[in-house]
């Protein structure tokens, strides 16, 4: 991220989500959300991609995880990475608490718009963090959540802009704060194995860095197996942007499901 200055990867996705469709809840005010995104996007049309489709993909995947999770009693939800995301105001619920963790210079941003357009967000506690520097455990016990309930971790789109070494701290931390049934959900960049995904990766990384948030990490399906493993997590599934079971080594990405081991 360039200094003082909000996250502009964050505000491409925003942009694109207004063209999604959405999982439906029986509570929550998708209105805000949509005004919310709309507000961002302002003029910019994004032009329809091979992004397009797999951040379509990514969206429903992370929409019907947390209307599952709410569905199924989880009342603690922490959004690591959460940009623009406002799922806490689509899917809001009474008695379920929302914690957001991100760079302060994006939740200063996303939190003036959210005054200026006059959207409430109760039942949100924002974080403002640098996953590099923060002992994220220590952050999110000072900002209230309780441990000893379970948690539905959402980290969507944020592992391949952190280094291999602070993902595994990141998540090792979050396992440490995740109470028996507690759900992570994570989309994990993979090593493109075809030519054509390498090119892809290649352009995709070549238009992040030149707005300052280069990808650093890509990994393949043998070692996200052992990163989980080894902070804490035990995969429960592991699917491809279609939803096919991602058993062997694949480009694109892995979105996975895992619980705290033990």
């Amino acid at each position: 991220m360039r200094a003082g200055e909000p996250s502009e990867t964050a505000r491409r996705v925003a942009t694109y989500r207004l063209r999604f469709p959405r999982a439906p809840a029986s509570l929550g005010d998708p209105a805000a959300d949509d005004r919310l995104q709309a507000d961002i996007a302002a003029a910019r049309q994004p032009r329809t991609t091979g992004l397009t489709d797999y951040l379509s993909r990514r969206t429903a995947f992370f929409d019907h995880t947390v209307v599952d999770a709410i569905e199924d009693g989880i009342a603690q939800i922490v959004v690591v990475g959460a940009g623009y995301d406002a799922r806490a105001l689509r899917y809001a619920k009474p008695g379920v608490d929302w914690f957001e963790l991100d760079h302060p210079d994006t939740q200063a941003d996303k939190r003036s718009r959210l005054e200026r357009l006059g959207i409430g967000a109760a039942g949100v506690t924002f974080v403002g963090m640098d996953f590099a520097q923060v002992d994220v455990g220590a952050a999110l016990r000072h900002a209230g959540h309780d441990r000893g309930r379970v948690s539905l971790f959402v980290c969507e789109g944020v592992a391949g802009y952190l280094s291999y070494e602070v993902l595994r701290s990141l998540l090792a931390a979050l396992s440490r704060c995740a109470a028996a049934g507690s759900r992570l959900a994570i989309s994990i960049p993979l090593q493109p194995t075809s030519s054509r995904g390498q090119a892809g990766r290649a352009a995709l990384a070549t238009a992040v860095a030149q707005v300052g948030e280069p990808l650093v990490t890509a990994l393949r399906r043998a070692q996200l197996a052992t990163l989980l493993e080894t902070t804490g997590w035990t995969e429960v599934r592991v699917a491809d942007p279609s939803g096919a079971t991602l058993d062997g080594d694949a480009g694109g990405a892995a979105f996975v499901i895992a619980e705290p081991a033990g």
